[in-house]
């Protein structure tokens, strides 16, 4: 499991989990009008406890409201996700800047074990990299930054739903290019203490990720 795994505290957490899951797996598909009485019907709640899981989900950017309307799932569209990338590409630059400054020996250490348990995995099959691993190692740069606003940003917001897209569009799958090495290489620079170098690597490995998105959803 990974260690930012969230655990629900309340039966509004655990509503909010289970809406925000099934709706970033396409249980509940995008464009889906919400209902409080469907919904409190299906997971067992209190409408009240439905209404405050569909709030917290418009933070995330993964709801949305609409006059005469009410609350929908976002739709999707190849462009959306670029979009989404475009802002990572920035913020998570961002965060592996203030990582470089801000992470502990301690925290760099297991930054670098994770990267030689994901050499483990690419010496056995040839393949880089399970779509959780991949995001367990920003996830630790993120949270490397100690910059809570980015954090929420990220973990909180647009990372929701970039699962989502990548999850519904069919781009869960590794990204066929030299991944590895350009994680090795931010890692190389957050040990370097190198905040300039970090965040333009950071930048560099999302904007070809990005790229690989174009070419396959946008003709």
């Amino acid at each position: 499991m990974s260690p930012f795994t969230e655990q629900p505290v309340t039966a509004a957490d655990k509503t909010f989990f289970q809406l925000r899951k099934d709706i970033v797996e396409g249980v509940i598909a995008a464009g889906t009008k919400l209902s409080e009485t469907e919904l409190s019907t299906k997971y067992s709640v209190s409408r009240a406890i439905v209404r405050e899981a569909i709030n917290r989900l418009e933070s995330s950017s993964l709801v949305e409201r609409k006059a005469n309307v009410g609350a929908r799932v976002v739709s999707l569209s190849p462009e959306g996700l670029v979009e989404l990338y475009q802002i990572r590409e920035s913020l998570e630059g961002m965060a592996a800047r203030l990582a470089a400054k801000n992470m502990t020996d301690e925290e760099i250490a297991d930054l670098q074990k994770l990267l030689n348990s994901h050499f483990d995995t690419v010496q056995a099959d040839g393949s880089y990299y399970q779509e959780a691993g991949d995001v367990d190692f920003h996830y630790r740069i993120i949270l490397g930054s100690k910059n809570n606003h980015l954090i929420s940003m990220l973990i909180n917001g647009i990372y929701h739903l970039v699962r989502m897209y990548r999850v519904q569009l069919g781009m869960a799958g590794p990204r066929v290019t030299t991944a590895f090495d350009e994680h090795k290489h931010i890692v190389q620079a957050i040990c370097n203490r190198d905040e300039e170098l970090a965040e333009m690597l950071m930048r560099r490995h999302i904007m070809y990720s990005k790229r690989n998105i174009e070419s396959k959803l946008i003709k």
